[in-house]
């Protein structure tokens, strides 16, 4: 029952909104899921995370699970995808990594901008988000992807390139000048 109330107080979000300030941040959804969860459920929203385990262990929840293990095989093709690229040695993708990551993990490492790939990374991540959303709108999983979602649109809001191109060249004269020193 304390799950309507506390579905029905979560605003929408949205990365479309700009750089404007969310109507709500991460803080302030986990204050607000500590007054209607349980204690094993605050601590799930308190893990909550964009980084999944490295191990396959159970959260409790089927979603989460589900949710982790794609990530997880989102980033183990991301990384082999890489070190391809490099012509490095690359790990054996474990069984859960299915065509669809795959490519999407070869479309953003193909890019031409870092941005551009992490936006590519983070609408896909969205639409995987989407696809894995439990029916029951007002169920505990619910609120575990809107958490995973604001994680994600707080992120993505992050990324602004003019900043990323003024520490792009700080570190490039950084090493530069470490050169010189060599020399």
């Amino acid at each position: 029952m304390a799950y309507y109330y506390l579905v029905s107080q979560l605003p929408n979000i949205s990365a479309a909104e700009g750089k404007s300030a969310l109507p709500l941040n991460e803080v302030s959804f986990k204050e607000l899921c500590c007054r209607f969860l349980s204690e094993d459920e605050k601590s799930i929203v308190g893990s909550l995370s964009l980084v999944p385990p490295k191990d396959a262990s159970s959260t409790g929840s089927v979603f989460l699970d589900t949710w982790y293990e794609k990530e997880r095989s989102l980033r183990y093709a991301l990384a082999q995808i890489r070190a391809q690229k490099m012509k490095k040695d690359a790990a054996v993708l474990p069984p859960g990594v299915t065509a669809d990551i795959i490519q999407a993990a070869r479309t953003a490492v193909g890019m031409d901008s870092p941005l551009s790939a992490e936006q590519f990374l983070f609408e896909y991540r969205i639409r995987l988000l989407d696809e894995l959303r439990p029916l029951d709108s007002f169920s505990v999983d619910s609120v575990y992807a809107y958490g995973i979602r604001l994680l994600l649109v707080e992120r993505m809001k992050k990324f602004d390139a003019e900043i990323g191109k003024t520490s792009y060249h700080k570190i490039y004269d950084n090493i530069l000048d470490g050169d010189k020193k060599k020399k």
